[in-house]
């Protein structure tokens, strides 16, 4: 390990690189420390520990929304737009027509559609954070200028992350929306710390203990659930063209079991933030039906037991429909059959596509049951210890870890390319 940092940091254009993600890094911190005016802070911080689903909705923004800042919504309009796009592709063919076969060209404009569709998004969710806010006595009352000021300062924080996160992408060190979101979990940690310094129990160390070594179990499932793949063995006919044999080897195609990665849990928070924001927005209505129903529903909400199963089965469903999004097999047996490949002992075509189905769903199953698991995983703890003070975010985990594995591959990638400059 040292080894390695020390050739990472002989590389000047590599040293450099790093370097400067750090300072853009660094620049995030600072501005998702500066308030909107008007914010009562305790009644912030009591909704925040009252609240689970806002508290992974803030993991998202990369911590902005916790204080309010003018960062509030962090790079969450962002992944809601690139997923609407993804989407979008597998609905109308000519979206994906142009995404695929337009090139570099294709991928820009691509891009550049989901920029447009950030603002209006951001500028949306930030009128709604806005209003549950102030109904929550969170945000004073504002005038129509002070909250139009508060969506547009929103809209361009949201935006100016955005850029840095392409400036981040642009240097091939990882991406750069999701360093965003892992530099904002990052930054939380020694809050946490202290808060568990200064609530700790000597007559609870071997309950410490069990934590800790369920972080570790945590990780370590985290990290073999995201490299681990299921190799599909492949054969190409031999073909003779002239005085040429071409074809003949045998290589294999990888089956990921989590391929959706944290996509099924934005998905999952996405669908179980609206029924308690609109509980939130008419708990306090003029009709004392509406007003009745909406805080029973707020409190369903609240049941942390109803709440974990619901958010467990919302991550599984959505785990298997990503995967069906982003992986099909009749395409992958159509490529297979034109490039003169076959799985050995299964038939080309049809049989071939029944088979990779058969094959996606089986390893799809222990990779949602794990996704579902991480994401429950902070009621789990808490139910099982009786210890509020510590929330281990199974979701944040899963963030960190992925982000930390790209980032190495890509490093080590960046040093193998100079090796072979060096031949």
């Amino acid at each position: 390990m040292l080894e390695k940092l020390t050739q990472i940091f002989k590389v000047k254009e590599l040293r450099n690189k790093i370097f400067f993600i750090l300072a853009l890094l660094v620049v995030f911190r600072l501005i998702a420390n500066i308030p909107v005016p008007g914010v009562d802070q305790e009644q912030l911080k009591n909704f925040f520990s009252n609240n689970q689903l806002f508290g992974l909705l803030n993991l998202f923004s990369g911590g902005g929304l916790s204080s309010i800042s003018i960062v509030m919504l962090g790079v969450g309009p962002y992944i809601t737009a690139s997923i609407i796009m993804q989407l979008l592709t597998m609905i109308i063919p000519r979206l994906e027509q142009i995404y695929k076969e337009e090139g570099e060209a294709g991928r820009q404009k691509f891009n550049q559609w989901t920029r447009w569709i950030t603002v209006p998004l951001a500028a949306m969710q930030t009128f709604g954070m806005i209003s549950l806010f102030r109904s929550q006595k969170i945000i004073g009352n504002l005038d129509t200028f002070n909250i139009f000021s508060i969506i547009v300062v929103a809209v361009a924080g949201t935006i100016f992350l955005m850029w840095l996160g392409e400036l981040i992408t642009e240097k091939k060190i990882g991406n750069g929306v999701s360093m965003i979101i892992f530099a904002g979990i990052v930054s939380r940690l020694p809050s946490s710390l202290s808060r568990i310094s200064a609530t700790y129990d000597s007559s609870q160390f071997f309950t410490y203990i069990i934590l800790l070594v369920l972080v570790i179990a945590a990780i370590a499932g985290v990290v073999i659930v995201t490299e681990g793949q299921r190799n599909i063995p492949v054969s190409y006919a031999k073909r003779i063209r002239g005085n040429r044999m071409y074809g003949g080897t045998s290589t294999h195609l990888p089956l990921r079991v989590n391929q959706a990665g944290v996509i099924p849990i934005i998905f999952a928070m996405s669908i179980m933030l609206f029924p308690g924001m609109i509980a939130g927005f008419l708990a306090n209505a003029a009709n004392p039906t509406v007003a009745s129903i909406a805080r029973s529903m707020g409190n369903i909400f609240q049941n942390q037991w109803f709440y974990g199963i619901l958010y467990f089965i919302l991550v599984v469903a959505f785990t298997y429909f990503y995967t069906a999004v982003v992986f099909d097999p009749h395409k992958i047996s159509e490529s297979l059959q034109k490039q003169g490949g076959y799985i050995p002992g299964i038939r080309p075509g049809k049989t071939t596509s029944e088979y990779l189905y058969r094959i996606i769903n089986r390893i799809t199953l222990s990779g949602a049951l794990f996704l579902g698991a991480i994401a429950v995983l902070p009621f789990i703890v808490q139910g099982a210890f009786n210890m509020k003070s510590i929330s281990i975010g199974g979701t944040g985990l899963l963030i960190v870890v992925s982000v930390v594995i790209e980032t190495i591959k890509q490093i080590e990638g960046q040093l193998v390319m100079r090796d072979y400059e060096g031949f």
